[in-house]
C-alpha cells in the first residue's frame, strides 16, 4: 500500500519542529513536506486583515501542495483562515484548518467558549470560525474573546516571559468564566504547563495536537 502524503503550509518557520515531533509521534506511516513562507502573516499583521492578493497567494501554495503529491493539505495559520477555505473549494484533495479540530471539539465538549489571542487577526477569525462550527453541529454557545494586547509584539522582540506572563494571566481570568479554552495560537500552548491546577481544571485546547490527531483518524 502506497505511504500517504501529507503538505503542511506554515506563516512561521518555528512551527515546523513543532508538527515534525507531532507527525513523528501519531503518523509514523506518513510522508510529510513542509512549506514555509512567512511574509504572508507580516503581510496580514502589517494590514491588520487578510487581503485578496494574500488569499490568493495562499491559494496559490495549497495548489502547489496538491501538485507536489500531497494527499492531504493543512494550513497551520489561523489568520488565514478564510483563504484555506477558499483553496479547499478549489483543490480536489482535503485542505484542512488547523483550528477546525479544535473547534469541533470545543463545541463539543461545553456551552460557554473561551477564544484567547495574542493577534487581532488571529483572534476574529478563530472566533468566527467556532460560531460557523457550532451553528453546523446545531448547537448553541456563548462566546468570550479575549485578546492579550502586546503579548504577540513582546514575543517578537524577544521578552519570551513577558509574552508567557501577560497569556498566563489572561488564562486565569478565562477560567473563571467558561467550559472550555481555544489557544487561537500555537505559540501560545507552551504557557499552559506553567499553570497551576486550578486554571487547568478548564480543558484548554491547542490547534496543533488536536489537528494532528485528527488527522490520525482520516489518514
Amino acid at each position: 500500500m502506497k505511504k500517504k502524503t501529507l503538505g503542511l503550509i506554515h506563516t512561521s518557520a518555528t512551527l515546523v519542529p513543532v508538527f515534525q515531533q507531532l507527525c513523528n509521534e501519531s503518523l509514523p506511516d506518513v510522508n510529510v513536506f513542509n512549506i514555509v513562507d512567512d511574509s504572508l502573516i507580516k503581510d496580514v499583521i502589517s494590514r491588520g486583515e487578510l487581503t485578496a492578493a494574500t488569499s490568493r497567494r495562499v491559494v496559490d501554495y495549497v495548489g502547489s501542495a496538491e501538485a507536489a503529491g500531497a494527499d492531504y493539505i493543512m494550513v497551520t495559520c489561523s489568520s488565514i483562515g478564510a483563504a484555506v477555505e477558499a483553496a479547499a473549494a478549489l483543490t480536489s484533495v482535503p485542505v484542512l484548518r488547523v483550528d477546525q479540530p479544535m473547534a469541533d471539539l470545543a463545541v463539543q465538549t461545553g456551552k460557554r467558549i473561551g477564544v484567547i489571542a495574542t493577534l487581532p487577526t488571529t483572534l476574529g477569525p478563530t472566533s468566527d470560525l467556532v460560531k460557523r462550527r457550532a451553528a453546523a453541529a446545531g448547537k448553541e454557545i456563548e462566546l468570550t474573546s479575549k485578546l492579550c494586547d502586546g503579548a504577540f509584539e513582546a514575543l517578537m522582540s524577544g521578552d519570551a516571559a513577558r509574552h508567557d506572563a501577560m497569556v498566563a494571566a489572561a488564562l486565569k481570568e478565562l477560567a473563571g468564566q467558561v467550559d472550555v479554552i481555544l489557544l487561537a495560537q500555537a505559540s501560545m500552548a507552551r504557557v499552559v504547563d506553567t499553570l497551576d491546577e486550578e486554571t487547568k481544571r478548564v480543558p484548554i485546547i491547542a490547534s496543533p495536537p488536536q489537528a494532528i490527531k485528527h488527522l490520525a483518524t482520516v489518514l
